[in-house]
């Protein structure tokens, strides 16, 4: 007689799957939103000044921010307009002198009858610290008064910003003629995101050397060389993985002290500790024939 067993539910069916599948969508669609959101704010164009059909049109772009050097770099194309320009604006009727903000090392001049061509700005910033990396923030005023055959001229200017690694939030105004930009910088969503990644995988990989270290000596397993060149390879590893964050931050910014240095304390620690009471472990373990 033949008997027939109940197979139990199947525990390896394709819901595991569906999961999977569902979060590497959902990863999916957080990274795309997050950089649409990135490239929305890049796009986006501040303009002020006037629209007079004799002007001068200034076109700004933030190239590069440098924040150890506290100053970041402006390109500015320039372009007169109508009655001010020849050439169809390629060159100004008469010297023409863009004058900046304190700021801003030294005023832009273009003799008359030449060719204008884009020029490189170094701005000052002010306020915030590296050392709050990835949290640091920065401000800039940017103002441009132009001026031409001894005249203040209407000027509209704009401004975009070309850096990815730091997003900005424009105040634009104009007072008597000078259009004024006032420039708040802070690190960008993709950043923030990948410094927060290093600081949680910092601490888990600090934790499980932990982990192990506390299994080893419990354990009285004795000089595991495995474990011990895992353990130090994390060590420096670790070190490597550090100078991989975004803008180069210096050491002693908030990124360490947060986490790295304190990762590095732990592992440098449980290291010895796993070697000495190792050493000791072999020495009391007897011989064999």
């Amino acid at each position: 007689m033949s008997t027939t067993r109940r197979r139990g539910p199947n525990r390896g069916g394709p819901l595991p799957a569906v999961l999977v599948c569902l979060l590497v969508v959902a990863a999916l669609a957080l990274g795309v939103w997050v950089q649409f959101g990135e490239r929305q704010s890049q796009d986006t164009v501040y303009a002020v000044g006037s629209t007079a059909p004799d002007r001068v049109d200034v076109l700004a772009s933030v190239q590069r921010v440098d924040a150890a050097g506290r100053e970041l770099t402006l390109r500015v194309l320039v372009t007169p307009r109508g009655g001010l320009a020849e050439a169809g604006g390629v060159s100004p009727t008469e010297d023409l002198t863009l004058q900046t903000s304190t700021s801003t090392r030294g005023d832009l001049s273009f003799p008359a009858h030449s060719r204008i061509a884009t020029k490189d700005l170094p701005v000052t910033l002010t306020g915030g610290s590296i050392t709050d990396y990835p949290f640091d923030s920065y401000d800039a005023a940017i103002e441009f008064t132009a001026v031409q055959g001894g005249e203040t001229v209407p000027v509209r200017m704009t401004l975009t910003n070309a850096d990815a690694l730091f997003s900005a939030t424009v105040d634009a105004s104009e007072e008597n003629g000078t259009a004024l930009f006032d420039v708040s910088l802070g690190r960008s969503d993709s950043v923030l995101v990948f410094a927060v990644f290093m600081m949680v995988a910092m601490w888990a990989l600090a934790v499980s050397v932990l982990l192990g270290s506390w299994f080893l000596v419990t354990g009285r397993k004795g000089l595991t060389w495995p474990a011990l060149g895992w353990m130090a390879a994390t060590l420096f590893a670790l070190a490597a993985f550090r100078n991989t964050a975004p803008g180069t931050p210096p050491i002693g910014s908030l990124l360490d002290y947060l986490a790295f240095l304190w990762a590095e304390t732990v592992i440098a620690c449980c290291l010895v500790t796993v070697a000495v009471t190792g050493f000791r472990a072999e020495r009391k373990a007897p011989e064999t024939p």
